[in-house]
């Protein structure tokens, strides 16, 4: 298996509405890692929708990061909360919910939704 991929490898780029509220939705229909009791792919649509503080997310980055999870052995709320946990750390958002909707394997589906809005105190303007 490879090994997760790091925060550092989601770039960012300076927010051009600082001085606003704004929503930044970005879907990635095709997010794949692996079931580390199976060993077979769990497949997945990642929506990420946040609102850009000083920094915003360059898109083709995350669909490199995004695919770097191909071959990790990962279950859906590690690989959900660590993909927020990156996030969050590159972009420092006003808001972020990222939702993981898995597609049926076995009969079963599972979403795993994580939100983050720091304290009002916390914002950096």
């Amino acid at each position: 298996m490879n090994p997760a991929p790091r925060h550092g490898q989601l770039d960012t780029f300076d927010n051009p509405a600082v001085g606003r509220d704004y929503e930044i939705v970005i879907t990635a229909p095709e997010f794949t890692c692996v079931c580390p009791k199976t060993g077979h792919p769990d497949f997945a649509t990642l929506t990420l929708s946040y609102t850009p503080d000083k920094l915003c997310l360059e898109l083709k980055a995350w669909k490199l990061y995004v695919h770097a999870w191909r071959n990790v052995g990962i279950f859906h709320e590690a690989v959900t909360n660590r993909i927020a946990d990156d996030l969050i750390k590159a972009l420092k958002p006003r808001k972020l919910t990222l939702t993981a909707d898995f597609h049926a394997h076995g009969g079963i589906t599972t979403t795993v939704r994580v939100e983050h809005k720091p304290p009002a105190t916390a914002r950096r303007r």
